[in-house]
């Protein structure tokens, strides 16, 4: 039978507090989000990854469909690249650089943090 191995400490727990978390480095997703959140104040920064987030995952979606139409490749990847540009049309802004250049986690923290800003939660 299965069973679950016992965080290290009282702060081990994901958002259920079951698994060890030891990939997110300790910290909480809520943590994750309020540092990421922190280095995207300029309202401008804000809004181009509030578009530039969404857009980039959009692109993911219309590229599987490509397998099935070939041309949607194009506009996956014009999407893909236009998300990226508002991102760092942001971060200008900003005057710092992404976070993910200092961990590559923040890859996957900025679409959280777009879903929690969505719902009024950053």
């Amino acid at each position: 039978m299965f069973r679950f191995k016992k965080p290290m400490s009282g702060t081990e727990h994901d958002l259920w507090g079951v698994y060890p978390i030891r990939m997110l480095g300790g910290r909480s997703s809520e943590q994750w989000i309020a540092q990421y959140s922190s280095s995207h104040q300029h309202p401008i920064n804000r809004v181009c990854h509030t578009l530039g987030i969404p857009t980039i995952l959009v692109s993911g979606v219309i590229f599987l469909g490509g397998f099935f139409s070939h041309r949607l490749w194009i506009y996956a990847l014009a999407l893909f690249v236009a998300g990226w540009i508002l991102q760092f049309i942001g971060h200008a802004f900003e005057g710092k650089p992404p976070e993910f250049l200092s961990d590559w986690r923040f890859l996957l923290v900025g679409v959280r943090w777009w879903w929690a800003k969505i719902n009024g939660k950053a």
